[in-house]
């Protein structure tokens, strides 16, 4: 249960800000499998790292405002370079055989302290991904794919590092 929960939470969080945010037809990209099980993507050119001045920094004490604006605007921010701090999570559903990771934080929910915020994140080739709930800084170009007939926001990402020093794991604005 709580896998859905956590799926449905990005889900709801993509599909929201994609229609909210305009409708308008999103690129789509392949997602294949790579050796670990995860996915990885085969970026584009128009994937490229942006320039630094169109790093989008997603801060601590406005964690979930600055992600709730992402998901709500693609359009804005689509093909920019986002960077955050969060917990490395992953989701494996065995009847998709997929695995999907996660950069995020927890944060008010529907049910209490049950939400969270944060984006999917996708290595392109077969770089290692760090241990469930390490501490992680991730950089990468807000990209989208189609998966089953619906859009789905995600990091391209050019770098994810283990921090020694954690920050908030729950946040609130």
């Amino acid at each position: 249960m709580k896998k859905y929960r956590l799926f449905l939470s990005f889900a709801c969080f993509a599909l929201c800000g994609l229609f909210l945010g305009g409708c308008k037809k999103l690129p789509v990209l392949s997602t294949p499998k790579n050796a670990a099980g995860t996915r990885s993507v085969a970026l584009q050119e128009r994937d490229a790292p942006a320039p630094p001045s169109q790093v989008v920094e997603i801060t601590e004490k406005m964690f979930i405002a600055q992600t709730n604006d992402v998901y709500l605007n693609p359009e804005d921010y689509l093909g920019k370079t986002i960077k955050l701090e969060g917990l490395f999570k992953t989701e494996t559903y065995t009847d998709l055989s997929k695995t999907y990771c996660f950069v995020l934080r927890f944060g008010p929910g529907c049910c209490g302290n049950d939400g969270s915020a944060g984006f999917e994140v996708i290595w392109s080739g077969d770089h290692p991904y760090p241990k469930e709930d390490a501490w992680v800084e991730a950089e990468g170009v807000l990209s989208t794919y189609e998966e089953e007939g619906y859009p789905y926001l995600y990091l391209a990402l050019s770098q994810l590092n283990v921090k020694n020093k954690r920050g908030a794991e729950f946040v609130s604005q």
